[in-house]
C-alpha cells in the first residue's frame, strides 16, 4: 500500500476515534438514546424495491354485480393492504448445518533415459568416466495434496415485531419494513425487519411468519456498554485490516 495512503487512513482513524472518545465522554453515566420514530422512507440509503412485473389487467365488472375482477375478496378485511397498514412478522429462525468434506491426493513419477554408441562414448570420455552412459537423464516428481474442511453452526431465534408497509408494488405484492428497539438497563437491542411479502401469505390475525417474506432482511443486535466491550478497539481493526500477516 502507497504511503500516502497509509498516512491518510491513519489520520481518519485518529479523527473518527477522537469524535468517538468525545461522545463516549460526554454520554457517560447515561443509558444509550432510542432512535426517534422516523419516515423509513426518508432514511439515507433508502431505495424503492424494483422488481419484474406482470402486465397489468383492467379492472371490469360483470353486468349486475358487484364484485370486480382485481379484487382479492368479496368482503373487506382488516389485514394490511395499503401504504401505511402495520402488520406483524413472527420470526422464527431454526437453522442448522454440518457439512464436513476430505480430500487426498497423490501422483508421482520417475523416468530415465540412456544413451549409447558414439554419443554414450563421446559422454564417457569428455566427463572421465563420472557419468555413465547407460543412466544419464533421470527425471523423477511427486506430488501430495490433502484437505479437511468442516462447518458447525446452530442458530435459533424466535420473536415478533410490527412492521409498516412502505410501498406497494404493481402487483399487489407488499413491501415492509418493521424496527423494534428495547432498552434495558445500559444495553438496547435492535430488530429489523423487511422484505416483500404476498397479501394472501398474511393470516386473518394480520401476522405473517418470517419464512413467507421474500427478500428477507432480517437483522438482530444490540449497542450499549456490553456491545461496546465486546467490539475490538479501532485501532486493532485498523491493524487488521492493513498488516499482511
Amino acid at each position: 500500500m502507497h504511503p500516502f495512503k497509509i498516512a491518510t487512513l491513519l489520520a481518519a482513524t485518529l479523527v473518527l476515534a477522537g469524535c468517538n472518545t468525545t461522545d463516549r465522554l460526554a454520554s457517560i453515566g447515561q443509558a444509550p438514546p432510542l432512535n426517534p420514530i422516523i419516515d423509513p422512507t426518508t432514511v439515507a440509503g433508502y431505495q424503492p424495491v424494483r422488481l419484474p412485473m406482470p402486465e397489468p389487467s383492467p379492472d371490469t365488472y360483470q353486468a349486475n354485480s358487484l364484485y370486480r375482477t382485481s379484487a382479492r375478496g368479496f368482503f373487506k378485511d382488516e389485514r394490511a393492504h395499503k401504504v401505511g397498514d402495520i402488520l406483524t412478522v413472527l420470526v422464527t429462525i431454526d437453522d442448522r448445518a454440518r457439512i464436513a468434506n476430505q480430500t487426498a491426493r497423490s501422483r508421482s513419477s520417475s523416468n530415465s533415459a540412456g544413451m549409447g554408441g558414439i554419443f554414450g562414448s563421446a559422454v564417457t570420455n569428455i566427463s572421465g568416466g563420472a557419468i555413465n552412459p547407460a543412466d544419464a537423464i533421470d527425471l523423477t516428481s511427486g506430488t501430495s495434496d490433502n484437505g479437511n474442511g468442516s462447518v458447525n453452526r446452530s442458530e435459533n431465534l424466535e420473536t415478533s415485531v410490527a412492521a409498516v408497509v412502505t410501498q406497494v408494488l404493481p402487483n399487489g405484492n407488499l413491501v415492509i419494513e418493521g424496527r423494534q428497539e428495547v432498552r434495558v438497563n445500559f444495553e438496547v437491542r435492535d430488530l429489523i425487519v423487511a422484505g416483500i411479502v404476498r397479501p394472501s401469505d398474511i393470516q386473518a390475525n394480520n401476522t405473517i411468519p418470517s419464512s413467507k417474506i421474500a427478500e428477507a432482511r432480517i437483522s438482530y443486535g444490540g449497542r450499549g456498554q456490553i456491545t461496546d466491550v465486546q467490539q475490538p478497539r479501532y485501532g486493532q481493526q485498523v491493524l487488521d485490516a492493513i498488516l499482511p500477516f
